[in-house]
């Protein structure tokens, strides 16, 4: 009995700090940064972020959130989510860690035999409001990062849904809400939702999203919302795995 009671207690306290990880983040501007690697690089890039860039990024004020890499093995991407004050803190914050000496130093001793990175693109954000209030579950096995385009003016309706209807209706069938953004876009244009889900492996995940799709209540609350027009005009969805050392899982 003394060791049941040890165990609970000691998975309460784990659970605890899980769920006090997004109350803890102090950041209010948000990165998405998706590498693409040279042909045989992605082991030393990731191995650069692993011993290096990730402890420069923090002792330069920057929030390390999320790393994954693909599913799908030919995607030669590494993606991550970095975390800062404000826009004009990410700035200044970048502009530091290219002159950072032991960047610079680490850096160059890392292409001697060749660029590791091909490509950068860049996804600014900012939380998306009432969307998450919810704590950080437990680590998932899979997550599916899921990027929502709207027609014009609909991402009002788009949100208001999520979060009277769909974020609730994933947890019934046993996905995991993580965090959800909006994209800051810099034409001023209308931006995307862009959420990521998790559960304990890819078979489950599908499972249980193919489930949510053939709820009735998720299908009531779908036509309802759609009465003035449809609210989405397409979907982007990718599945991702964390790379070990990464701070969410």
């Amino acid at each position: 009995m003394k060791n049941i009671y040890l165990i609970g207690l000691m998975l309460m306290i784990s659970f605890s700090g899980i769920a006090q990880q997004l109350d803890q983040m102090n950041s209010n501007y948000f990165e998405m940064r998706t590498y693409t690697a040279n042909d045989g690089k992605m082991p030393d890039l990731v191995k650069r972020f692993q011993n290096h860039t990730m402890a420069i990024f923090e002792r330069l004020g920057m929030e390390n959130i999320i790393y994954w890499l693909p599913v799908e093995e030919s995607d030669n991407t590494l993606t991550y989510i970095l975390g800062y004050p404000d826009a004009k803190a990410r700035d200044r914050m970048w502009q530091a860690f290219s002159n950072d000496p032991e960047w610079q130093k680490v850096y160059q001793e890392s292409i001697e035999n060749g660029r590791l990175v091909r490509e950068v693109q860049e996804v600014f954000m900012i939380k998306a409001p009432g969307l998450n209030d919810h704590p950080i579950p437990s680590p998932s096995g899979i997550f599916q990062l899921r990027t929502y385009y709207c027609y014009d003016g609909k991402i009002n309706d788009l949100q208001a849904r999520f979060r009277n209807h769909t974020q609730d209706l994933f947890e019934k069938q046993g996905l995991k809400n993580y965090m959800y953004f909006l994209t800051v876009e810099k034409d001023g244009s209308q931006p995307k939702l862009v959420y990521f889900l998790g559960d304990s492996n890819q078979q489950a995940y599908e499972t249980a999203f193919d489930n949510f799709r053939k709820d009735p209540e998720w299908i009531k609350a779908r036509d309802a919302s759609e009465e003035n027009g449809k609210i989405v005009e397409k979907v982007d969805a990718k599945f991702l795995k964390t790379l070990p050392f990464s701070p969410m899982k």
